[in-house]
């Protein structure tokens, strides 16, 4: 097995790393940077964008440019940007095989593996919607696991001895927390629970409201009719709110944020840490129920917990701070990066996985490294759907996976000859209040000497992906399928995106080619310009002066209307013509170097 990325797809920043040297190490951006803005746009000319350049641009072309797109994951929703719709899986495949671009570029080598990580309270369908983002990626996903899990990883690493850990892990857009215990090479997750719908976008977004509320107040505009003046309202919040970590009063200035009869207003005020700490209590205060919860289903009390870990780089609030040692009576280790630790677990399972040997930080090989056990939980409740309405749980939630488990059930009458298995996620006792994951039917059955006797089996894999098969124990006749939740891509809408992005990086690499054929083209025409009024060329020979002149020209009417975007054909002549170009200037440039 070759090389496998480790790679944590974040709601606000994603990060890639990989074990080189036996340990995890993260993978720096194209732009020198350790995380990538999990921002995708694209421009007026329909290049695409990722990362910073994708967020520079949010602000001037808002309709053309989305952020948080793990939010959508596994919700059936599109985005639109200009005149096309995009699945959230196809946005974060962008995102996703940026990263695999620089991590190839990082290591010189191809990367066609990797081990992606998902909050720990993310269900089924949203981690389905994962695996087919890294599918259209052009990505085998060997392995998804829990951010928190891949967090205690990166801790574990060089922490065997045994202790329960909790896992705090507030990101951009999700909540997570999980009890752990490390335990001489094997990471035990022993519950978890979470928020699908809290992190640091809902602080922003508190703050913003703020702002644009002060703003209103101030001079009557309201900003929320202006999508431009209402990204660079976000930009400054979350900005203000990372001050604000560090910082009592942050300083907010926004030039030219709109016009009032043809005059621009500015937006300059302050935010302090005790207003963000006042409008946003309710949001920190909802991370107490999952605590509890989870702490309740490890069958543990905070007093039993040896360490917290932060995770999640909203976790750097100081007011989340004290909730977190207000709820376990521990201080909160700050041992891990918050930004980088998830992918350095998940580096940490892929060097696993591709037999790489992970090594303590004083140099010596670990038991640890090589015989690592990592043991998770699916986080919710699956059922099926019974006579009444009633969900009737096969698995409950934080059963360690994976696993497998069977029971037997009958028909609602004697003379029922079909069974159809409605599969749900979740913890309420009405089906309804459920979400569903699939439906099949199983038909054909019959009664032999009694009721009929349906055998439903549900499977969970390492990934926590659910199979459901159910059997008429009288005939044997069996049918199952891999939950394909109704608001997922299908087989071949997934198969098509990937040929799109498979093209597309073909097409990018020839626009990247194109532009660097011109850039080349337009300084060869410069080298010659200033060359032609220097002394060498006042004194060159006039024919091979006009012989320069005449390439020179015919260079620059074929690079004049050139479009990076297309015409190989227009491409091959400016090719023909930049050589014939430097041939021909040989002499004078020669000379003048």
């Amino acid at each position: 097995m070759g090389t496998i990325i480790g790679i944590d797809l974040g709601t606000t920043n994603s990060c890639a790393a990989v074990v080189e040297g036996g340990k995890p190490t993260v993978i720096p951006n194209r732009e020198g940077g350790r995380t990538t803005p999990s921002v995708v746009g694209f421009s007026p000319e329909w290049e695409r964008l990722v990362g910073n350049a994708a967020r520079r641009q949010a602000a001037i072309h808002p309709e053309l440019t989305v952020s948080s797109i793990k939010r959508k994951m596994g919700s059936g929703e599109t985005v639109r940007l200009g005149s096309r719709d995009f699945h959230p899986q196809e946005i974060s495949a962008m995102i996703l095989a940026h990263l695999k671009q620089d991590a190839e570029d990082f290591l010189g080598q191809p990367v066609t593996q990797a081990v992606i990580t998902v909050p720990a309270y993310f269900n089924d369908a949203q981690r389905q919607a994962t695996r087919d983002a890294g599918r259209i990626a052009g990505l085998e996903v060997c392995r998804i696991i829990n951010e928190p899990t891949a967090a205690a990883l990166a801790y574990g690493l060089d922490n065997e001895n045994e202790q329960k850990v909790l896992v705090y892990d507030l990101g951009g857009g999700t909540f997570d927390v999980s009890i752990i215990q490390i335990d001489h090479g094997v990471i035990q997750v022993l519950s978890t629970c979470g928020d699908n719908h809290l992190g640091g976008d809902d602080f922003d977004a508190r703050i913003a409201d703020h702002l644009t509320a002060q703003f209103r107040q101030q001079t009557g505009i309201d900003l929320k009719r202006d999508p431009s003046a209402m990204r660079r309202i976000y930009e400054v919040a979350e900005e203000a709110k990372k001050q604000l970590s560090s910082a009592q009063v942050a300083d907010v200035r926004l030039p030219f944020l709109t016009t009032r009869k043809g005059e621009p207003v500015h937006l300059e005020t302050t935010l302090t840490r005790a207003e963000l700490e006042s409008m946003t209590s309710d949001l920190i205060e909802r991370t107490t129920q999952p605590v509890l919860s989870a702490l309740r289903d490890a069958r543990l009390d905070a007093s039993s917990l040896t360490r917290v870990l932060l995770v999640g780089g909203s976790t750097r609030m100081p007011a989340v701070q004290r909730k977190v040692r207000a709820l376990t009576g521990l201080e909160p280790s700050k041992a891990l990066n918050p930004d980088e630790c998830v992918a350095l677990g998940a580096a940490a399972q892929g060097g696993k996985l591709a037999g790489a040997l992970v090594v303590s930080d004083s140099g010596q090989q670990e038991r640890f490294g090589k015989d690592l056990l990592l043991m998770d939980v699916t986080p919710m409740t699956l059922s099926i759907e019974t006579v009444g309405g009633v969900a009737t749980h096969l698995i409950e939630r934080n059963t360690p996976i994976p696993t497998r488990v069977s029971q037997i059930f009958t028909t609602a009458s004697l003379l029922q000859r079909s069974v159809e298995i409605k599969v749900l996620q979740g913890e309420r006792p009405r089906s309804r209040d459920n979400k569903l994951l699939g439906t099949f039917r199983l038909s054909g059955v019959k009664r032999l000497g009694g009721r009929p006797q349906i055998e439903v089996t549900f499977d969970i894999d390492v990934n926590g992906i659910v199979q459901v098969s159910a059997k008429d124990l009288a005939t044997g006749k069996q049918q199952s399928i891999t939950i394909q939740d109704s608001t997922n891509l299908s087989p071949e809408a997934i198969e098509q995106a990937r040929r799109d992005a498979a093209q597309y990086a073909v097409f990018e690499k020839q626009r990247k080619a194109n532009l660097t054929l011109l850039h080349e083209a337009e300084s060869l025409q410069n080298d010659v310009k200033h060359a032609l009024k220097g002394d060498s060329g006042k004194n060159l020979d006039r024919a091979i002066r006009h012989r320069i002149q005449e390439s020179s020209r015919v260079l620059h009417n074929l690079t004049r209307k050139a479009n990076p975007n297309t015409g190989e054909v227009a491409y091959e002549s400016i090719q023909q013509a930049v050589q014939q170009l430097r041939t021909d200037a040989a002499p004078l440039l020669n000379q003048t170097l």
